[in-house]
This record gives C-alpha cells, sequence and structure tokens, in this order.
C-alpha cells in the first residue's frame, strides 16, 4: 500500500466521476418515463391542435409521443457512438487531465438543455441534451479508463480500474432511487432531475485543477522527463520511483519503432491483430451478454412473482450491482482478470438457462417465478464480478503507448454500438422468441466464455510492454507452429520424408 498516496486517490476519484456520471445519464431516463412521455403529448398537443380534429390529433400525438420517447432513449447510445471515436484525439492533442476537463463543457450544457425543458419544446430540448451528453460519456468513457490505468501502480491498476464500474452502478442506482416519485421523479421536479446530470461535472472541473497529468503522457508523448517524474513523486508519495520509470522509458522505445497508430493502422496490421480481437471480444461479451434485457425484463418478472412494489425491487437489482462491483475491486488484483471474467460469464450462461425454465413454467407453476428472481440477482452479480468492470481497463493493459489511444476509441465504439443495437432489437426478439430469449444469451455466453478461456491472456501484475511481448510471443508461436505444419506436409509428399 506504500504506493498508494492522498494525490493518487484524489486523482484517481477525480476522474471516476466522469464514470458516475454516465452511470447517473443511463439510468435517470428510466424513472420519470411516463410523466415526460405526458409533458410530450401536452406540448405536441399544443403545436398541432389547430391543424387536427380530435380523433386524428389523438391517434398523431400518441405517434409522435412514441417517436420522440424513443429518440430520447436511442440518442444517448448514438452520441456516445460517435464521440468515441475522437477519444484518441482528445487524449494526445490536450493530454488526459485538460481532456476531461474540456468535455465537461458538454456535460453542462447537456445537462441545461434537460433541466429547462419545461420553458421550452421539451422534447426536442431532451432530445437534444440527451446527444451532448451521450457526446460526452463517449468520451468519457474512453478517457477515463485510460487516465487511470496510466496512472496506477502495476499492482493495483486491477482495483483502480474497476473503479470505472463501480462509479457506473454507483450513478445508475442513485439515479434510480431519486427518481422515485416521492423524491425528484415527478411531474414538478422531474427536470431538476435530469438537470442534475451536470453537477459531478462541475465538482471534476474543480477538483481536476488538483490532478496531476498522466506521467506516461508527458514522457512518453511529450517528452517531459522532469515533469513526468515530478508528477510520479506526487502519485506515489514520495516513494521510489525506479520501477515505474524502468517501465516507461521501455515503453517509450518501443513506442519509438512503433510511431503513432491510427484506427485504420490498428485494424489493418497483423501486430495488433490479436489484443485488438480480444479487446473487442470483451467488449461485445459484457453488451451481448443479457445484462441489459435483464434490467429491461426485471420489473415484469417481479411483479408476476407478486412482488407488490416492483419498482422497489428492481432498485434492490441496482444495490445487488453495487455491492458485487465492490467486491470485483477487492478481488480482481488477486484473482486476476481472466479468472473472474470466465467466473462470471460460465455462472452468467447458467443462469440463463435457469431463467428461461422459470419464465417458461411460471403460469403453471407460480413459485418458477422466484426461481426466476433469484438467478436475476445470480445474474447480475457474477456481471459485476468480472465480464461488467474488466472489458473497460483491460484494454489500456493490453496495449503500449502507440496504440492505446486508437484501441480505446475502437473498443469504445464496439462497446456503444453493440449497446444501441442491443436496445434497438431487444424489444422485437423478445416479441417473437418470448420467454426464450435467453436460450440466445445462453449461447451468446457459452461462446464468450470459451474464447476467454482459449485466447484471453492474464494480464494481473504484468507491465504493459510484458503483455505486449506476451501477444508477439504467441503469434511467433502460431506461425512457426503454420510453417512446421507446412513444412511436414511437403516432406510427407516427396521421397526425403
Amino acid at each position: 500500500l506504500q504506493q498508494i498516496s492522498g494525490t493518487l486517490i484524489l486523482a484517481v476519484l477525480t476522474a471516476v466521476l466522469g464514470s458516475f456520471q454516465y452511470g447517473y445519464s443511463t439510468g435517470v431516463i428510466n424513472a420519470p418515463q411516463k410523466i415526460i412521455e405526458a409533458h410530450y403529448r401536452l406540448v405536441l398537443h399544443g403545436f398541432q391542435n389547430e391543424s387536427l380534429i380530435s380523433n386524428e390529433n389523438t391517434v398523431s400525438v400518441h405517434q409522435s409521443v412514441t417517436m420522440y420517447w424513443s429518440l430520447s432513449v436511442a440518442v444517448f447510445s448514438i452520441g456516445g457512438m460517435l464521440s468515441s471515436f475522437l477519444v484518441g484525439w482528445v487524449a494526445e492533442t490536450l493530454g488526459r487531465v485538460k481532456g476531461m476537463l474540456a468535455i465537461n463543457i458538454l456535460a453542462i450544457l447537456g445537462s441545461l438543455l434537460m433541466g429547462l425543458a419545461k420553458f421550452g419544446p421539451a422534447h426536442i430540448m431532451i432530445i437534444a441534451g440527451r446527444t451532448v451528453l451521450g457526446l460526452y460519456c463517449g468520451l468519457s468513457s474512453g478517457l477515463v479508463p485510460m487516465y487511470v490505468g496510466e496512472i496506477s501502480p502495476t499492482a493495483y491498476r486491477g482495483a483502480f480500474g474497476t473503479l470505472h464500474q463501480l462509479a457506473i452502478v454507483t450513478g445508475i442506482l442513485i439515479s434510480q432511487v431519486i427518481g422515485l416519485d416521492f423524491l425528484l421523479g415527478n411531474d414538478l421536479l422531474w427536470p431538476i432531475l435530469l438537470g442534475l446530470s451536470g453537477a459531478p461535472a462541475i465538482l471534476q472541473t474543480v477538483l481536476l485543477l488538483l490532478c496531476p497529468e498522466s506521467p506516461r503522457y508527458l514522457y512518453i508523448k511529450l517528452g517531459k522527463e522532469q515533469e513526468a517524474q515530478k508528477n510520479l513523486r506526487k502519485l506515489r508519495g514520495g516513494h521510489d520511483i525506479t520501477q515505474d520509470l524502468a517501465e516507461m522509458k521501455n515503453e517509450k522505445e518501443e513506442a519509438k519503432k512503433q510511431k503513432k497508430v491510427s484506427v485504420g493502422q490498428l485494424i489493418i496490421r497483423p501486430t495488433y491483430r490479436q489484443p485488438l480481437i480480444v479487446a473487442l471480444m470483451l467488449h461485445l461479451s459484457q453488451q451481448l451478454s443479457g445484462i441489459n434485457a435483464i434490467f429491461y425484463y426485471s420489473t415484469g418478472i417481479f411483479a408476476s412473482a407478486g412482488v407488490s412494489q416492483p419498482v422497489y425491487a428492481t432498485i434492490g437489482v441496482g444495490a445487488i450491482n453495487w455491492i458485487f462491483t465492490l467486491i470485483s475491486v477487492l478481488l480482481v488484483d488477486r484473482a486476476g482478470r481472466r479468472r473472474l471474467i470466465l467466473i462470471g460469464l460460465v455462472g452468467m450462461c447458467l443462469c440463463a438457462v435457469v431463467m428461461t425454465v422459470g419464465l417458461t413454467l411460471s403460469t403453471t407453476l407460480p413459485w418458477m417465478g422466484y426461481l426466476s428472481i433469484a438467478a436475476i440477482f445470480l445474474f447480475v452479480s457474477l456481471f459485476e464480478i468480472g465480464p461488467g468492470p474488466i472489458p473497460w481497463f483491460i484494454v489500456a493493459e493490453l496495449f503500449n503507448q502507440g496504440p492505446r489511444p486508437a484501441a480505446i476509441a475502437l473498443a469504445g465504439f464496439c462497446n456503444w454500438a453493440s449497446n444501441f443495437l442491443v436496445g434497438m432489437c431487444f424489444p422485437h426478439i423478445e416479441a417473437l422468441c418470448g420467454s426464450y430469449i435467453f436460450v440466445i444469451f445462453a449461447v451468446l455466453l457459452f461462446f464468450f466464455a470459451l474464447f476467454t478461456y482459449c485466447k484471453v491472456p492474464e494480464t494481473k501484475g504484468k507491465s504493459f510492454e510484458e503483455i505486449a511481448a506476451e501477444f508477439r510471443k504467441k503469434k511467433l508461436t502460431e506461425v512457426s507452429g503454420a510453417q512446421a505444419v507446412t513444412e511436414m506436409e511437403h516432406l510427407g509428399g516427396s521421397s526425403d520424408a
């Protein structure tokens, strides 16, 4: 623990305020849905009242409300998809700390648009605000893990990296709680509920002024060795920084050979193919695991099982989410990344099977509803132990300084795009498959578990260069093996064999 200083704790907690805002913005729109839809209906009725007769007006407004509400939810992911490609450019041009400072302008602007929605065309202002917040969250979800990964001591990089996900689920849980109708989720106060999205950005802006820039960025990208050493001493609390400096020097030497890597180069260069496939598959496993479907389905399952206040049970799921993410923080640098992801994926696969059985038989055997509830809680717990938090920070571990910004940008885009697709497609697939939809997730989870077992390396306690070297070694082994097979085939057909 001697490498953990007050400055390091301040810097990490300040950075993950951006992750908290991401979680809050994700969850806050759900609680006041009916109230906001009613406000949309009033606004749209006012606009169309003169041009339409009563019956036509009712149908038109209903269709418009549905369209505008769907857009209000989906546009957040679209904003994230678009801005995720700019993560590398912002991180390299402005640096990690100044980059986080600059994008807070987007967070505050988006929050103001939503907070003032009652004073204008609410549907337009909320959609605009959600778009701007999506742009912010797309950038933040890349910059935060990058900065935290670069300033953390190797031995605690996993635990600090997991705080990104812990802050996200904390934001979701708090948005669920204060979104209850007797707090802020009511007709009078819902604009304040949405406008509070900007509060973490204001706090983070103040605190970032006290945070040191990433020593890796200063030393490797800008060549400012003295400033990098000064910041490193602050982050390590005056303890020995020899090992950190040696690691940065090795990484800089490697970066000189590789130069800056664009997203296009990252995709086409064979050197990065294996770590890139691993990074993208881990992000796909996070979003295609069925976790969003669980949150979509949970209130309905709780209601069918006889829970009188299903909204509180859904908040209970959020609380379990938070507790097990905290457990992951404590476990990740002991048990290792690969093992926790595997445990999570295999366990979630089994839970998906149990949920399918429970949902299918709940109409004839009412107690099966409670089995489904237990499976939901266990599914969420297993997700937060590994598949939820680890993909966010492991990408920074899989790549060294040259390709890291491009890799984080591409992985972020993959995460946001798959999130958007699940959100758009799930209702249609669920209407088609009913309770059997979790069979699809069980098959996907089995595939991702198999991929993790075969292809994902353990990064616990290893330097960035050691991890990169492991991929190079694997590639050489595969190439040598392929050459040996080719030679054997050639000899097998010759008289010299």
